[in-house]
């Protein structure tokens, strides 16, 4: 291919997390971070050896305190998205069965929006095309 960037590829395993009352847990990237002070969809980076469903069980109890099983994790879409120094792939799943009470574990603020509203808080580019999955879902 003439011409094209050569990126690295990143594996980001992203979940929206649906209450009780069709709500969906959103987290704000904190001071320091990449893209800090922006809205997203709870995860993180899947480690070498990971599965993308087992990071998600690892990041929503580090960073939120909530625990949930493989089975609970329903795979809905993914975002493909090029930033500058990398390529994100970002598979989405959705949980509605979990324990515990989530909270900021790394100080990072957390809230319960109706997926109509996820439009109002500024997000990556990456999450915004995963917004009407959620919408037609929920």
């Amino acid at each position: 291919m003439t011409g094209a960037k050569l990126r690295n590829i990143l594996l980001v395993a992203a979940c929206a997390l649906v209450d009780a009352d069709g709500r969906i847990l959103i987290a704000q990237r904190p001071e320091g971070k990449s893209l800090a002070g922006l809205w997203e969809f709870p995860g993180g980076k899947v480690e070498t050896g990971e599965t993308p469903e087992e990071t998600l069980i690892r990041e929503l109890d580090e960073e939120l305190g909530i625990r949930t099983k493989v089975a609970c994790l329903a795979p809905l879409t993914f975002a493909s998205y090029t930033y500058d120094d990398f390529h994100l792939l970002m598979p989405l799943y959705v949980c509605r069965r979990f324990e515990g009470v989530a909270h900021g574990r790394e100080g990072q603020a957390v809230k319960w929006v109706r997926p109509k509203t996820l439009r109002d808080y500024p997000m990556p580019p990456a999450d915004e095309p995963l917004i009407p999955f959620l919408c037609d879902l929920l």
